[in-house]
């Protein structure tokens, strides 16, 4: 496919997404939580943000940055509606996903400097988005859950410091070897996630510039001192074992870290509840470890 051509899918996957339609595999959002897109201007861009409130709030809570999947080739921060919004009313907290820039016109790093620039951004603002900078979290999906992982990873260097990060069936490896997994094998013919796909995804979105170590989150070689841990995999998915070596190198460096697989769940299956009845269960588990380490 040309760049044009990639552009357009994702055009129209993304409005598919958004729609009324859409809603059968997305889900609903919560009726207790509102929505608001709101934009915000950072070094040289301005990016659209998508914020759940929970209806009537009256004091600073907690804040979730969350990061929508899609191999930084596509993706929007509506498909995930259905979870943001329930944490935003349940937990509760503001949860603010990032429409960040996506490849092949911004290739990375920049997706992740949109995802830690958002965050650092929000909380200097803390007061006027009605957030406890000290209460901070972020959640990720596939991509996006790989954008998490390095926004905890920076946090830890540079601030503000994150009390829980949570990832979804995440990428952790983007380098040659991404695909030098069993679950690879063991998924090789589930549609959710084609290699084929994975593979287009990070040609388009590394350039030849850029070490991918470097954008890699199971490549660090110092995975200790950061935020506890969440990270929720898919049996059924090639990336699973992305997830349970993250969980394995977080635990030896001595970070807190808690896998959970659920078996009869595929890739994005938390952007599909109406498809896949574990996306339920999966979002009681990953509230509960929000609400444990957001109010504590």
């Amino acid at each position: 496919m040309t760049d044009d051509q990639v552009i357009a899918a994702r055009e129209k996957a993304n409005r598919a997404a958004s729609s009324r339609a859409g809603r059968i595999v997305t889900g609903l959002p919560d009726r207790r939580a509102r929505i608001e897109e709101v934009t915000i201007d950072l070094p040289g861009r301005r990016l659209m943000l998508r914020v759940h409130r929970p209806r009537n709030a009256e004091r600073a809570l907690p804040l979730i940055v969350s990061f929508h999947g899609g191999g930084f080739i596509s993706g929007t921060a509506a498909q995930n509606d259905w979870l943001n919004s329930h944490l935003a009313a349940r937990c509760p907290a503001v949860v603010v996903a990032v429409e960040y820039r996506l490849a092949p016109e911004h290739v990375l790093p920049r997706a992740i400097e949109d995802g830690y620039d958002t965050l650092a951004r929000i909380v200097d603002e803390a007061t006027g988005w009605g957030i406890d900078p000290a209460a901070l979290a972020v959640v990720g999906e596939s991509a996006g859950g790989m954008i998490a992982a390095l926004v905890a990873l920076r946090a830890r260097k540079d601030g503000p410091p994150l009390r829980a990060q949570v990832l979804n069936y995440p990428s952790t490896d983007w380098t040659e070897t991404m695909a030098d997994y069993p679950s690879f094998v063991e998924n090789a013919d589930n549609p959710t996630l084609p290699l084929s796909r994975l593979r287009a995804a990070r040609t388009l979105s590394v350039p030849p510039t850029l070490d991918p170590n470097t954008v890699s989150p199971l490549k660090f070689g110092n995975l200790g001192d950061l935020p506890p841990a969440l990270v929720v995999t898919a049996a059924l998915d090639p990336l699973a074992d992305h997830g349970r070596r993250y969980v394995e190198r977080l635990s030896d460096d001595g970070t807190d870290a808690r896998l959970s697989c659920y078996p009869k769940a595929t890739h994005s299956f938390l952007s599909t509840p109406r498809l896949v009845p574990a996306a339920r269960p999966a979002r009681r588990e990953i509230l509960a470890f929000l609400r444990n380490h957001l109010h504590p």
